[in-house]
């Protein structure tokens, strides 16, 4: 196989993107993907095995791109509630400028093969552990509750953000997702119940 990081493997993988958002995973033919791209459909195969593949290599590149960007930012910030609001912020900004992408990573991901989708959310396991570290370090800071079950709020917080786009994939993108950020946020540490509110 060439060698798999240059300019033609970019510009196949950006092109896949496209054409999957357009037609869908299953109705997209690899000489669609070729000629979006520029190239001869038999140079799809030179980096690329087959549509599967395709598939999961948008996951690795665009999602591993999206978990050392955001590795990178919270760096630079050391408070856990801020780390969070970061992760909303970055999670809902990426999306919605790339919004071929959210198509495919909340629509087509999950009419793909068992086997594509269970590759994929080992992929997705670095964002999960980032969220979880976070929870684990507002826990020992003091800023979230020690009895805070970490597993559950990641799932939560992945699930409201994963949510959120299906939901503005599914109304062809017609508000800003970005907005949704603080509010979220907001949503998550202070919850929903007033200062009068009592305890279950």
């Amino acid at each position: 196989m060439a060698k798999r990081i240059n300019k033609k493997y970019e510009a196949i993988l950006e092109a896949a993107i496209q054409i999957f958002a357009k037609y869908g995973y299953h109705r997209a033919q690899v000489s669609k993907i070729a000629k979006e791209a520029g190239v001869a459909d038999g140079t799809i195969y030179l980096y690329f095995e087959n549509k599967e593949d395709l598939l999961i290599s948008i996951f690795r590149e665009k999602i591993g791109h999206f978990v050392q960007k955001a590795q990178r930012n919270l760096k630079s910030v050391s408070d856990a509630k801020q780390k969070l609001f970061h992760i909303i912020a970055l999670h809902l900004r990426y999306l919605e400028t790339n919004p071929a992408l959210a198509v495919v990573v909340q629509m087509e991901v999950r009419q793909s093969d068992p086997q594509v989708r269970k590759e994929i959310g080992e992929l997705m396991q670095a964002y999960l552990t980032l969220i979880e570290h976070v929870m684990e370090q507002g826990k020992l800071s003091g800023e979230f509750r020690e009895n805070l079950d970490t597993r559950l709020a990641r799932k939560m917080i992945f699930g409201t953000l994963d949510d959120l786009v299906t939901s503005w994939v599914l109304h062809q993108q017609k508000y800003s997702l970005q907005a949704l950020s603080k509010p979220v946020y907001q949503m998550f540490v202070n919850g929903i119940t007033s200062e009068k509110g009592g305890e279950a």
